[in-house]
């Protein structure tokens, strides 16, 4: 079965950064190309998100400072074959919350 894998980073106030990814069945064959309009549709200011907020794991640094924030990047989607899904993509989609405007 395809899979769809979320690729996300932290960047910290220093500009440090941690990278993550989440793996999704994707059971309906949704496109790519749904998949990162969705997606889009609902980032902050067309590039960033709370990762709490869509339910992802949090890439945070052990060191908090006053200038750091909770927002993450979107990097990109691609198709993977690797099979420690998180929960299905459709799923996701539908709980994501949706962004009317930029912070």
């Amino acid at each position: 079965m395809q899979a769809i894998t979320l690729n996300y980073l932290y960047r910290d106030s220093s500009n440090y950064k941690n990278f993550g990814s989440v793996n999704f069945s994707n059971p309906t064959n949704i496109s790519i190309e749904e998949i990162e309009t969705a997606i889009q549709s609902n980032l902050i200011d067309g590039e960033y998100f709370v990762a709490e907020d869509w339910g992802l794991p949090t890439l945070y640094f052990d060191e908090w400072t006053e200038d750091d924030h909770y927002w993450h990047e979107f990097l990109n989607i691609e198709i993977t074959e690797i099979q420690d899904e998180f929960i299905s993509i459709s799923l996701f989609l539908r709980s994501m919350p949706k962004q009317k405007t930029g912070l």
